[in-house]
């Protein structure tokens, strides 16, 4: 054969040669990927500075699969308003719920996670500087093209997640198999349990001894809504509000009430709750009990006590409204009084 004809051959052949050297490092990845899920209980791959340098930044694009990262910090994961541990049991769940649904998903979609310490070059890499954080790397972008997901992404959690994940790889997540309140077990338990005490239940309820019949106890769980409601616990338990913060020019000193209309702090709600509770409670005790005490100068002394107290109470939540709000609340006579 003559060399002008062997060298096209020569080229072709080097061509494959590479073709399939690339198809088989490709096909390596994947099944490392897969194995290390396969591995892991919570269905996230743990990366580091080796691991993205080896399914990343030394690959050629396009690769065979999608990389979502979630990006932590376990020295904040005690910071509440973060809710970094919140939202890594939650990525989790999505990374769990889309293996479940998706056995075989094409192209491939694996869930990983990097850790600050272990892996700061990386973070570099692309260019996180804050947290939370998660992006999704497509097969054909580089670190700092990923996709980020956005804040309002994380607002309903793996629901919310799984929607991003979906509108971006046009793959179908599927439902969230959330784990069920209470096991199997804890379920039987209780079953039997309330099988046993029903007879007893019932024979207390006949002869009148329940604590359904003690009105001690209605006083005291309508004196406890009453507090609940007026302190602001709801907002509270809905939003994860601390019950105070550290001072920023002054981390040894704690902020108990935060000026400003745009948040409340949970002590403060509790504050102002307590000075209605003892409005409340002392215009039940005198409406309900003072006037059944025959001694008038005991009534009065008392009723001037309550007046004093309540009008202190409710001097203090107008001062407080003030301080925090900005806005003046002013009496004003009846005209007729002029």
């Amino acid at each position: 054969m003559s060399p002008t004809h062997s060298l096209p051959l020569l080229l072709l052949i080097s061509l494959l040669l590479i073709s399939t050297s690339t198809s088989s490092s490709d096909s390596d990845r994947v099944s490392e990927l897969q194995s290390l899920q396969s591995r892991s209980k919570s269905g996230i791959i743990h990366l580091d500075d080796h691991s993205i340098s080896r399914y990343l930044t030394s690959t050629k694009t396009p690769r065979p699969y999608y990389l979502l990262i979630f990006f932590d910090a376990t020295q904040l994961h005690d910071k509440s308003e973060l809710q970094l541990k919140t939202l890594h049991s939650e990525f989790s769940l999505l990374a769990q719920s889309f293996i479940a649904n998706n056995p075989n998903p094409s192209p491939n979609l694996f869930f990983c996670d990097i850790e600050f310490k272990e892996s700061q070059q990386s973070f570099s890499l692309f260019g996180v500087n804050a947290l939370p954080h998660i992006r999704l790397v497509a097969p054909h972008h580089s670190p700092k093209q990923s996709e980020q997901m956005d804040q309002g992404d994380f607002s309903r959690l793996a629901e919310s997640m799984a929607d991003f994940v979906q509108a971006k790889t046009k793959l179908s997540v599927g439902p969230i198999h959330r784990p069920p309140f209470l096991s199997t077990k804890q379920l039987a338990f209780i079953a039997v349990a309330t099988l046993i005490w029903i007879p007893f239940a019932i024979k207390k309820i006949v002869k009148g001894e329940t604590l359904l019949h003690d009105p001690k106890l209605w006083l005291a769980g309508s004196v406890f809504v009453y507090f609940f409601s007026v302190s602001g616990a709801m907002h509270n338990i809905i939003r994860k509000m601390p019950m105070f913060l550290a001072d920023r020019n002054d981390p040894n000193k704690l902020i108990f009430f935060y000026q400003g209309s745009g948040m409340q702090l949970g002590a403060e709600g509790f504050a102002v709750g307590f000075l209605y509770t003892i409005v409340g409670l002392l215009l039940a005790f005198v409406t309900h009990l003072l006037v059944k005490v025959r001694n008038l100068n005991a009534q009065r002394f008392v009723m001037i006590v309550a007046l004093f107290v309540s009008f202190w109470a409710v001097k203090k939540v107008v001062y407080l409204d003030n301080w925090k709000t900005g806005y003046g609340i002013h009496g004003f006579w009846p005209s007729s009084w002029k």
